[in-house]
């Protein structure tokens, strides 16, 4: 029965270990650096292509569920956000979503966002493209 129970637990480690290095092939994280503390963004829907690997993610859940798992920021009015992609991506876009439901596009400059002059709850959801792929990020801030 002990070699019955050993042998299994050799296929599922094995299966595991499929032969991908770590770091090496997939999709870029995204970070939100404050204060210089580094928060990992939420990833929703991508899609990726490298070495004959295709990663696709499309049924991702609601934004405001993707936001819950995201430690919200609390931040000051008027202060600046840093955003980190990794592989160095061809275009960025970035929206903020308001508590009533509404939508900006907000400018992204030296890869740094404003934090808007109002206090309030907000969505951040950035829209990122490279050659082999695309991927949507999410994060939110409680501005004080």
């Amino acid at each position: 029965m002990n070699k019955i129970i050993l042998s299994i637990l050799i296929v599922v480690i094995l299966a595991g270990c499929n032969g991908f290095t770590t770091g090496a092939v997939g999709l870029p994280e995204g970070k939100v650096i404050m204060d210089g503390e580094q928060y990992t963004m939420i990833t929703g829907n991508s899609e990726w292509k490298e070495d004959n690997i295709e990663i696709s993610s499309k049924s991702s859940p609601d934004i405001n569920e993707l936001a819950e798992l995201f430690e919200t920021l609390e931040i000051d009015k008027d202060d600046t956000l840093k955003l980190e992609i990794g592989k160095n991506p061809s275009s960025n876009m970035v929206i903020k979503l308001n508590e009533d439901g509404t939508a900006d596009k907000v400018e992204m400059k030296d890869s740094e966002i404003l934090i808007p002059s109002e206090s309030g709850y907000f969505i951040y959801q950035l829209i990122t493209i490279w050659p082999n792929g695309k991927a949507t990020f999410v994060f939110d801030v409680n501005v004080k």
